[in-house]
């Protein structure tokens, strides 16, 4: 049977958890990355007064900030979860967030609207990655 080895992720760069979870485990060559708001760091409060591009763009920071941590880039990232107060604000967010990727090496990705997120924000958004990333088989 194979080894589990498995280390927990911290970075600066991302808010410290407020509850018991961890910013990002990793698990042999996956890393799990805890669903991330639009906070800011280094006070723990949401950006951008409600606007939800503003807090997409710190979210994905922050994803980006832990990835690094474990040595990795947004394109190592196999998965995303976005989860949205409002649907309407899709268009928006996916433009922002085709920007954090090479393009051709997006992950799968899901988008739901939820009834609430926490904090009052607008957005979270989680990740798994993989040590490997993504190689874009048209280019093989």
């Amino acid at each position: 049977m194979a080894k589990i080895v498995s280390r927990i992720i911290k970075t600066r760069k991302a808010p410290t958890p407020s509850a018991p979870y961890s910013q990002g485990v990793q698990v042999n060559d996956i890393i799990y990355i805890s669903g991330q708001l639009g906070t800011d760091p280094s006070t723990g409060e949401l950006v951008g007064n409600g606007d939800v591009i503003e807090e997409a763009g710190r979210a994905l920071d922050s994803i980006k900030g832990i990835l690094e941590e474990a040595g990795l880039t947004m394109d190592h990232i196999i998965r995303t979860t976005i989860l949205l107060a409002d649907i309407k604000d899709f268009g928006r967010v996916n433009e922002l967030y085709g920007k954090y990727f090479t393009k051709g090496t997006y992950p799968a990705r899901a988008a739901y609207q939820v009834v609430a997120v926490p904090k009052n924000g607008r957005i979270e958004i989680e990740a798994i990655a993989a040590d490997g990333g993504i190689e874009d088989q048209a280019k093989l």
